[in-house]
């Protein structure tokens, strides 16, 4: 595969299934794996920025700027304190965001050309999408080229899954018409209790739902994963050695080996 930068939304429109554990940490270790990689977050909630300690009153610019024309999106880059990753920030604003663009006729296509950019000064850009399918996760499948899903090692992890998974069909067939592709980067088990029966029963349902697309790393149900945040750091820095840390690290090798790089 041609080395170039690569645009991963990580997406499910399930809440608590560790998009956002999955985006910083992902991020920070392609980072410490020398690739340059740009963490945008779209969740008006902001909870990938907390998770890097950046406070959301003192942002100057953040992601809802830029979908609105008011910055470039290099302008709205910070650099976290701990993390290795750049970032672009969101806070509650982004939440009008809907409302805002709901005349223009271009408004699933603002976070795409944004992005275009920017593509040329990183390996890897990677969005933390919120947990429903309105117009912020839209914009995100249209600007990505592939799309990773969490799914959590728990009872009904399959619900919801059909509606998301319908909606990127059909994203796939208009970007195709621009002949652009979105592609299924993989889907990522998250939360397994090594211990209990029945999430091992998830494993094998999503195996044999997705096949192949399922990623190798399982991501181990861990608590340093959450009291990350509360630190303002990635699971790298505030507990390196945890099993946490190795899903993660894991994780980020083995997304480049998928892509050649």
């Amino acid at each position: 595969m041609e080395d170039k930068c690569k645009v991963i939304a990580v997406t499910n429109q399930k809440g608590g299934v560790g998009k956002t554990t999955t985006s910083v940490n992902l991020s920070d270790y392609l980072a410490k794996f020398k690739k340059k990689t740009l963490l945008i977050d779209l969740d008006p909630q902001a909870s990938a920025t907390c998770s890097l300690g950046i406070n959301r009153r003192l942002i100057k610019h953040t992601i809802h700027d830029v979908l609105l024309g008011k910055v470039k999106m290099m302008d709205a880059v910070v650099n976290p304190q701990y993390a290795s990753c750049d970032v672009v920030c969101s806070n509650l604003s982004l939440a009008d965001l809907e409302l805002e663009v709901a005349d223009n006729p271009d408004k699933l296509f603002l976070l795409a050309e944004a992005v275009d950019s920017v593509r040329r000064y990183y390996d890897y850009i990677i969005f933390d999408c919120p947990p429903s399918l309105g117009v912020i996760t839209l914009n995100a499948l249209y600007a990505a080229d592939s799309v990773l899903i969490p799914v959590q090692c728990q009872f009904l992890a399959m619900d919801g899954l059909t509606q998301l998974l319908n909606t990127i069909k059909v994203v796939q067939k208009k970007k195709k018409i621009n002949g652009k592709k979105l592609e299924i980067e993989g889907v990522l088990l998250t939360m397994l209790e090594k211990n209990v029966k029945s999430c091992w029963q998830i494993v094998t349902e999503i195996k044999e739902c997705f096949g192949k697309k399922v990623f190798n790393t399982i991501i181990v149900k861990n608590v340093k994963a959450s009291e990350a945040p509360m630190y303002s750091k990635p699971v790298s820095v505030y507990a390196k050695s945890s099993i946490a840390a190795k899903g993660y690290r894991d994780l980020a090798k083995e997304l480049i080996q998928n892509n050649g790089k």
